[in-house]
């Protein structure tokens, strides 16, 4: 698709594209986990409001991430075949309007933060110097996908003391297997820009660990899987956590074996991607059923 008929698009279609609403994964994925707190913490059925509150804002938080992504990237997006189409980069939106959506879009988050309690509300504002910055990481840290696996974390420690107003051991059980499966499928995703990352000279864990990605990649999902079960003993999750998390576990080990293969087509790993919204899905039903 030309620049010039990406800028025909109406005004709607360009905001929806910014914000990533037409790729629903990515924003699913943040959710994930954020689900996975409030259902472990309150031990059964939370509350239906606050289930509420923290679906709208993870999905008002990553919109935010995403435009802050957007406009701090946008000349290296234009570089990168799978970004150039992004409507700041091809100048289909100005930085003004981006600037307008961003702010909207953590009013919206702000807003929903209310409803919290004092510790998770200190915690959603601790969390966003993190979203402002990652975009920054790429230039700076060698990977920096392990400053979005840390934001990713927050949402682990927002949701589960909106429940519990406090910090348990078992909650940075859970924040530990976030981030290491925030590293897992992030790492795996990034390996679709490496040659253009190489190209426009900015980092990622896929040109940090090289040749050595797949194992890096199977080492974090493994720790993922290990801190899950240790997760499950010491929260005394039944017999459907632990089906959930050996389904999850296989489909890991069947993305690292795929990873290992040669000359893997560029689209696989977005369908990657795809897959952990399902494994995250799979893993929360076995949590509230467990």
């Amino acid at each position: 698709m030309t620049q010039y008929q990406l800028t025909k698009e109406p005004i709607w279609q360009q905001v929806i594209r910014l914000l990533r609403w037409d790729k629903p994964a990515g924003r699913l994925i943040l959710m994930i986990p954020a689900l996975w707190a409030v259902f472990l913490a309150a031990k059964g059925t939370p509350p239906i409001p606050l289930v509420g509150v923290i679906i709208l804002g993870t999905l008002a938080t990553s919109a935010a991430g995403c435009v802050i992504n957007d406009l701090w990237d946008k000349d290296i997006d234009s570089q990168v075949a799978r970004t150039k189409s992004r409507p700041l980069a091809s100048r289909a939106i100005s930085v003004k309007v981006g600037i307008v959506i961003f702010a909207i879009a953590l009013i919206c988050a702000a807003i929903l933060a209310l409803y919290l309690n004092r510790l998770s509300f200190i915690l959603c504002l601790a969390a966003v110097p993190l979203i402002v910055v990652y975009p920054l990481a790429k230039r700076v840290i060698p990977v920096p996908q392990l400053v979005l696996s840390l934001t990713w974390g927050f949402a682990v420690l927002i949701s589960w003391t909106a429940v519990t107003a406090k910090i348990e051991p078992t909650t940075w059980i859970l924040w530990g297997a976030t981030v290491a499966w925030t590293l897992g499928f992030d790492t795996a995703y990034a390996l679709s820009d490496r040659e253009d990352d190489l190209r426009v000279g900015i980092n990622s864990s896929a040109i940090f660990f090289g040749k050595f990605t797949p194992e890096a990649i199977g080492v974090f999902y493994g720790i993922t899987a290990s801190l899950l079960a240790y997760l499950g003993v010491q929260l005394g999750l039944s017999l459907a956590f632990w089906v959930s998390l050996v389904l999850a576990t296989v489909g890991w080990v069947w993305q690292y074996l795929m990873l290992r293969q040669p000359n893997i087509p560029p689209s696989v790993y977005g369908q990657l991607l795809g897959q952990n919204v399902w494994f995250g899905f799979i893993l929360l039903a076995g949590m509230i059923l467990g």
